[in-house]
């Protein structure tokens, strides 16, 4: 069933929606600064900040996790579904929904069951949906996202965040510097190394755990295999135990301690018999044996934004030496709806 990446419809949406990330998200990060500075009031005010998404909104959420705790804010990114489960204590908090669409399932569930306050806010990039029309809303620029995997909707939800965070007197550094450059690096040593695997572990630390995983995600919704993402350290405890020579492996290397670990969990690979393929901005020399797609010296969410578009277009390839059709989806939908059996 492998074949060449070809322009279908699905790969066609895809590129069409990396094309105006950038842009769209540049102008997000500009244009959400009245509804940031009332978000960032709420997060000094309670000192505690709940993000609540599915998906990729939840990856993002989880990227940004690790910034705002550098900050001394207590800091949760939680999915819906769990909140839906076990609900939340009952904590001075500011809670924050997110759903680019706006219409996630769990998310309308939700919307139905927390006590509107000063202190709940949404994210989305669908400002006619329930949810942009429910609660108080940084929005997106460029309307919702069509394409089915996460794209432009995870950049600009990241710069949505980003925007909240300067707010708060974060440090966003390079970050909106990285989402207006568009360089090109060379990926056909690392889709070659990743395209012929069964299976694919992803792993990050820090704001690099959350990009773990939601490309593990897209990963697998696009090349339809196995993709798991990790934090370097759960990586160690116990997965090192599925590395195998058809176990593809794939490290992002921050700056720091972000990169710390990275060359342990290289040469685990390497005995295993497996090449890792390393995305890195560490500004360190590369590790002897890994593919290394070396990129400039970045911390936090600029290493984010740095890596994306390349980890966007290396996922991408790889998916169209495993499957037809890539982006075009045979089981699930851009918008999950309420699970009626939940």
């Amino acid at each position: 069933m492998a074949t060449e990446a070809t322009s279908g419809k699905g790969l066609a949406l895809l590129q069409a929606e990396m094309a105006r990330q950038g842009a769209d998200a540049a102008a997000s990060l500009s244009s959400n600064g009245t509804m940031a500075a009332e978000l960032a009031a709420s997060i000094g005010r309670t000192g505690r900040l709940v993000l609540i998404g599915m998906g990729a909104s939840h990856y993002a959420n989880r990227m940004v996790e690790t910034s705002w705790r550098r900050l001394g804010v207590d800091c949760r990114a939680e999915t819906a579904g769990d909140v839906l489960l076990q609900e939340l204590p009952l904590l001075p908090q500011t809670i924050v929904l997110i759903s680019q669409s706006g219409e996630s399932g769990e998310i309308l569930q939700l919307l139905d069951l927390l006590p509107r306050g000063a202190d709940l806010f949404g994210m989305t990039l669908a400002p006619q949906s329930t949810l942009g029309r429910s609660l108080r809303c940084l929005v997106g620029i460029g309307g919702q996202e069509v394409a089915f995997a996460a794209t432009r909707s995870l950049t600009v939800t990241l710069a949505l965040h980003a925007t909240v965070l300067a707010a708060a007197g974060g440090e966003i550094g390079s970050f909106a510097a990285a989402l207006a450059a568009s360089p090109q690096f060379a990926l056909d040593e690392a889709v070659e190394a990743l395209a012929r695997k069964n299976s694919v572990i992803i792993a990050g630390r820090g704001e690099l755990r959350g990009l773990a995983e939601a490309n593990g995600l897209m990963l697998m919704e696009l090349a339809r295999i196995p993709a798991f993402g990790f934090e370097f350290g759960q990586f160690r405890h116990g997965p090192l135990e599925a590395l195998a020579p058809d176990l593809g492996v794939l490290l992002l290397r921050g700056a720091g301690a972000l990169g710390a670990g990275t060359a342990t969990l290289a040469k685990a690979a390497l005995g295993a018999g497996t090449v890792p393929v390393i995305f890195d901005c560490s500004g360190e020399a590369p590790i002897e044996g890994g593919v290394t797609v070396a990129f400039p010296r970045s911390e936090g969410l600029s290493a984010v934004a740095v890596m994306l578009p390349a980890l966007q277009k290396l996922i991408i390839a790889v998916s169209g030496r495993k499957v037809a059709g890539v982006g075009e989806p045979v089981r699930s939908s851009k918008i999950t709806g309420i699970d009626h059996e939940a």
